[in-house]
């Protein structure tokens, strides 16, 4: 009797170890699929970025257009070419921290590229293998109607014997 309940609650331990175990995995699958969504939503938020940086360096480089134009017209006041120097050096920094983030955001755009090429030739592969199967299991079938053609044809055969 003593080892009856003793295994009844080493089985019911068990159960809850099992319980807990399968707790912990939904937890970690629910984190996954967070984790996948915000990927999703960064990705998302990475194009979006790339053309709003896309416009600010439109911007920037119609102002650093606009800023070399005034320095050209403005040479005769010091002055005014001073503060034109200064503001095409701050252009050109923007421009520059601009560029960068850019060129980034390429990047990562680039190697997001990567896989999705990547996931597109594992769709070509698969979907090669299915018209293989496809056609393996046309074959296969036509095989089959032919056999059952050549028993119908011996089994009527035998029948008139």
């Amino acid at each position: 009797m003593d080892a009856l309940k003793k295994k009844m609650t080493q089985l019911r331990f068990e159960a809850d170890n099992a319980v807990t175990r399968a707790e912990d995995a939904e937890e970690k699958l629910k984190k996954y699929d967070q984790l996948l969504l915000e990927k999703d939503q960064e990705i998302t938020s990475m194009a979006h970025k790339i053309s709003v940086l896309e416009t600010e360096l439109d911007k920037v480089d119609g102002k650093l257009a606009e800023a070399k134009a005034a320095q050209e017209e403005g040479e005769a006041s010091k002055t005014s070419n001073e503060n034109l120097t200064r503001k095409v050096a701050l252009l050109e920094e923007e421009l520059d921290a601009a560029e960068k983030n850019v060129k980034e955001t390429m990047e990562k755009l680039r190697q997001v590229d990567v896989k999705a090429e990547h996931f597109e030739r594992q769709v070509q592969r698969v979907e090669q293998e299915r018209d293989q199967w496809e056609k393996k299991f046309e074959e296969m079938q036509d095989k089959f109607k032919k056999s059952q053609a050549d028993l119908d044809e011996l089994v009527a055969s035998m029948e008139t014997m």
